[in-house]
């Protein structure tokens, strides 16, 4: 007996998702452009032991030098200039990731919001929502928690 075929796999026409890698049928996705690339790379290399191994070496190495150059003005504004430098560029990189990320989790939850029978739709797209909308919104899944809760609290105490 074959394997079944991928089309087998694929949503009907009309459902909410498709699970596959590619954007359409039998399109590919656009490679990302340099700075995505760039800035993916370096959040994720940031983020590994060796990475931090290495920032404390550089502290050390700094400090063990400091009688060499007497402790002078230069030898603290070498430090002072490269950790700025470092933390200035680091900050657009992960903010750069952490926007992608979060845009990512946003998709991926509206898809799940969507593909739920009986949720609200409207909470999909709450990341464009106004603070006052997002409010009021949050005021009304609270009131929506406090019920369900005192309804469990009461079933429970029926129970006893």
């Amino acid at each position: 007996m074959a394997a079944p075929s991928t089309t087998d796999a694929r949503p009907k026409a009309g459902t909410p998702s498709t699970r596959s890698s590619r954007s359409k049928e039998g399109a590919t996705r656009p490679k990302p452009d340099w700075f995505h690339i760039f800035a993916a790379e370096t959040a994720r290399l940031s983020g590994k032991p060796l990475a931090f191994a290495l920032a404390v070496a550089i502290v050390v190495a700094w400090g063990v030098t400091g009688p060499l150059f007497g402790f002078s003005d230069t030898w603290q504004l070498v430090i002072n200039t490269g950790t700025t430098i470092v933390t200035f560029l680091m900050v657009f990189l992960i903010q750069h990731t952490q926007n992608r990320d979060t845009l990512a989790l946003q998709v991926k939850l509206a898809e799940l919001i969507i593909a739920i029978h009986g949720a609200h739709n409207t909470v999909a797209t709450a990341e464009e929502m106004s603070d006052a909308e997002l409010e009021a919104l949050h005021e009304a899944y609270r009131k929506r928690a406090n019920e369900t809760l005192d309804s469990l609290t009461r079933r429970r105490g029926s129970r006893e």
